[in-house]
């Protein structure tokens, strides 16, 4: 349907057309089923008119505006273009990795007892297990797997 040749298009800068007049250039990142798009690094494009006597155009000009990461309600679309391929991948946009040691950021471990301070952990981060923190409760323990479920049970057949 109109998503799969749309999904074709994600990462591609695109011209939208709104129905106000406005175009807005962006990099194209999502859409949903109500047309809803969601660029990156958009502008806004108006063209102002300045009319004269009997309505004729005396002066036309464009304004430009930088919008970034924005969603377009898909009400307001008119037109769709393709204005041009994807930017090069991420990937080549990173700099390379430098030389480096790759180690554990130690989030959840109890630290280390700082130098100087007394090798007691605060309550509650001690070595033991605190009562009724976490864990069955006492007349669960010790019993065992659970007896497996009947043939048929519980499998989704």
């Amino acid at each position: 349907g109109k998503g799969s040749k749309l999904l074709r298009y994600v990462e591609h800068r695109l011209r939208v057309t709104l129905q106000d007049g406005r175009v807005i250039i962006g990099t194209f990142l999502a859409f949903d089923k109500h047309l809803n798009l969601v660029l990156s690094d958009a502008e806004e494009f108006r063209t102002l008119r300045k009319k004269g006597d009997r309505s004729a155009v005396v002066e036309e000009r464009q304004e430009k505006r930088a919008l970034g990461l924005i969603i377009l309600r898909g009400e307001n679309v008119v037109s769709l273009a393709v204005e041009g391929p994807p930017p090069p991948s991420a990937g080549a946009r990173l700099a390379p990795g430098g030389p480096g040691v790759a180690r554990g950021a130690g989030r959840g471990a109890v630290p280390p007892p700082m130098p100087g301070a007394p090798g007691v952990a605060p309550v509650g981060l001690g070595a033991a297990p605190v009562h009724g923190v976490g864990g069955p409760p006492p007349q669960m323990m010790g019993r065992g797997m659970p007896p497996p479920p009947p043939p048929g049970m519980g499998r989704g057949f």
